[in-house]
């Protein structure tokens, strides 16, 4: 039986990577990442080598099955040195995975129609934000069945999605994506943004991960990074939970600068952020860096936290490095 494995990858593009793939077929499923077979690819096409010496290597790192081929799987790798050593681009190999983190990704993303998000007038703009947050009905919700397909994808390929939302700039929406393991849940982020632009191939639209598409009194994008690890989720309490804020604050410069290019266009105080030279943290405040969820407070300071920094386009393996680095300390 041929089967199909789609080998994506991330090029070496500058601020962010973009997502490339290939397709390969094989004699049957492989049973896990490393059943793989070794692949390359044209390096000098993606910014990863010279027309010279093009070669780079591919090393799947993981599968899920490809909802909408038939006998297929989706095989995300790592890029390598013909040596056998990590690219330069391959943020993935330069830090070492920590199981005990689970991340929550609300993944902000708007769906454009040509050079305007899907459902703004070819002349102009929509009503002003209020309306379109949550929302249903033809007016409001503009793009729900490129959302639909999405999730559906999401959820046939085994990703922790665990929910979809119209976004407060028409247009825009968001789903929420879990995973255990700090590669791992990169990782499926990663993947579920190939399916993201994949599928929306066939509605004649494409994705915008900007943080700012729109100019103007209009609501940026955001991937906001939920975290904990097991003293967080079990241990908890009030100093804890603080100390890790305040270790956010002595890093919040750095932090920045792995959090996504043009931030400063979305990180500006306004629309539910903080401003991007100031660090705080609160309760249930949404316009903090750092909100500390009502729900954590209750359950004694246990549960998670909620970096409200990490913009949409940010690259997840920098921001969990980031993290994983802080907390540890």
């Amino acid at each position: 039986m041929s089967y199909k494995l789609e080998y994506i990858w991330l090029d070496g593009y500058t601020p962010e990577p973009s997502l490339r793939s290939k397709t390969r077929i094989v004699d049957s499923e492989p049973g896990s990442p490393s059943d793989c077979p070794e692949w390359a690819f044209d390096g000098s096409s993606t910014e990863q080598a010279e027309g010279h010496s093009s070669d780079c290597l591919l090393k799947p790192v993981r599968m899920v099955p490809d909802p909408d081929r038939r006998d297929a799987s989706l095989v995300l790798c790592e890029v390598l040195n013909p040596d056998g050593s990590p690219h330069a681009s391959n943020i993935r190999g330069t830090f070492e995975d920590d199981e005990d983190f689970w991340f929550g990704f609300e993944q902000e993303y708007t769906i454009m129609d040509g050079e305007r998000p899907l459902g703004f007038p070819a002349d102009g703009y929509p009503g002003p934000q209020g309306p379109y947050y949550c929302s249903v009905g033809t007016g409001n919700a503009a793009g729900r069945d490129v959302v639909e397909s999405h999730l559906d994808s999401c959820l046939d390929s085994g990703l922790g999605i665990s929910g979809i939302n119209a976004e407060v700039m028409k247009g825009q929406w968001e789903y929420q994506l879990l995973g255990k393991g700090a590669k791992q849940a990169a990782d499926d982020l990663w993947i579920s943004r190939y399916l993201l632009h994949r599928n929306a191939e066939s509605y004649g639209v494409w994705i915008s991960l900007h943080p700012k598409p729109i100019k103007g009194d209009w609501n940026g994008s955001g991937c906001h990074t939920n975290f904990s690890n097991t003293a967080i989720r079990e241990e908890g309490g009030e100093e804890l939970i603080t100390g890790i804020c305040e270790k956010f604050k002595a890093e919040h410069d750095s932090h920045i600068g792995e959090y996504g290019s043009d931030n400063d266009q979305r990180l500006t105080g306004l629309h539910e952020t903080q401003s991007i030279d100031t660090f705080s943290y609160g309760v249930s405040d949404r316009g903090a860096s750092i909100r500390i969820p009502v729900g954590t407070v209750n359950d004694g300071y246990k549960g998670y936290l909620e970096d409200r920094r990490p913009a949409s386009n940010m690259d997840p393996y920098r921001v969990v490095k980031r993290i994983v680095s802080t907390v540890n300390g």
